[in-house]
């Protein structure tokens, strides 16, 4: 009977149309997306639950006194017994120990970062190119990006040991002793874990940029190479205008990430000597973990994650106002 059907649809000169069903088809405009929205929320529920219940628990905590040691047994979500809403706020921002690790690890980010990007930007302008052997030594300049930070710690606290292979090169090269105390100084160990960060996550921000410099159109590049711009020319007013999207995102993501600095100070030097590379994350492990201040800790955690949030929003400014014109520009 079908191919009775489909000899006589032939025959009329209609021609037969592939059957073809497609998810829309079998279920509908409303029952896809109720299946969709069925499927989804899971994942939802589960990705709001690990965001915001954990900041409920800081703030509720950071609004109290409370601390395992002086709570008699109680636990944590008993903390409303010794609710004091913002004492420990005005606490913070006028305690001269937050005050200087936030400054610290800002004057560290910033220095490490800018190494990085600048670091990172040379190569990428290198690599940007095809040549010889280029596969390998991108994976060779990737690899310290690998290791783990606990291991690049303590890799590098062996290294820069009193008598340790850095200073023994040293001596050997100057041929006299050498004993830098790259971790006992308290101005050399700032240098110490800055070069630690930077040999560590050079290799991502490299990473980034070379992505967005293969990504850059080549139309533009060769009309001005034929109107014959310089290397320097081409990239300060045709490469970098093109990447400076690129520039921020990765700039911003380093900087968020550096400003978490824990596992290579802490490996390195304990935040010592003298707290002189106590970053703000160490100072809050230090008052949550061995004062047990949980409460003050969670008051600190608060505003850093406001700083930082503001900072970020800031930082995104240009990008989109850069969306908003192209977005009229289309609209015109």
């Amino acid at each position: 009977m079908v191919d009775a059907l489909r000899s006589s649809k032939r025959q009329d000169g209609v021609t037969e149309a592939p059957v073809r069903h497609s998810v829309r088809d079998w279920f509908g405009n409303r029952s896809l997306r109720r299946f969709g929205t069925v499927v989804i929320t899971p994942a939802q529920l589960l990705l709001y639950f690990i965001i915001i219940f954990p900041l409920t628990v800081v703030l509720y905590l950071s609004l109290t006194t409370y601390t395992p040691l002086t709570a008699g047994g109680l636990n944590w979500w008993h903390a409303n017994q010794w609710w004091t809403w913002t004492s420990n706020y005005t606490s913070i921002v006028t305690d001269a120990q937050f005050i200087s690790a936030l400054g610290r690890t800002i004057l560290i980010v910033a220095v490490a970062v800018s190494l990085e990007f600048l670091i990172g930007l040379g190569l990428a302008l290198l690599f940007v190119d095809k040549f010889p052997l280029k596969p390998l030594f991108n994976t060779i300049y990737l690899i310290p990006m690998m290791v783990v930070p606990a291991v690049a710690g303590y890799m590098w606290f062996m290294l820069l040991q009193g008598n340790g292979p850095i200073n023994g090169i040293l001596s050997i090269i100057t041929g006299r002793s050498v004993a830098i105390p790259w971790l006992t100084d308290p101005t050399v160990a700032v240098i110490s874990v800055i070069a630690a960060d930077v040999w560590q996550w050079t290799p991502l921000m490299f990473l980034i940029l070379l992505s967005g410099l293969s990504a850059l159109p080549e139309d533009q590049m060769r009309a001005a190479t034929m109107l014959g711009a310089s290397a320097w020319q081409k990239f300060r007013w045709v490469m970098l205008p093109m990447l400076k999207p690129v520039i921020i995102i990765a700039l911003i993501i380093r900087s968020m990430e550096a400003f978490k600095l824990f596992d290579l100070p802490y490996l390195m030097t304990r935040g010592g000597p003298a707290q002189a590379t106590e970053t703000i994350s160490i100072y809050m492990y230090k008052l949550g973990f061995n004062n047990f201040r949980w409460s003050y800790a969670a008051a600190g955690a608060v505003l850093i994650l406001i700083l930082i949030t503001v900072l970020a929003t800031y930082a995104l400014r240009p990008l989109q106002a850069a969306e908003q014109q192209q977005a009229r520009q289309e609209a015109e």
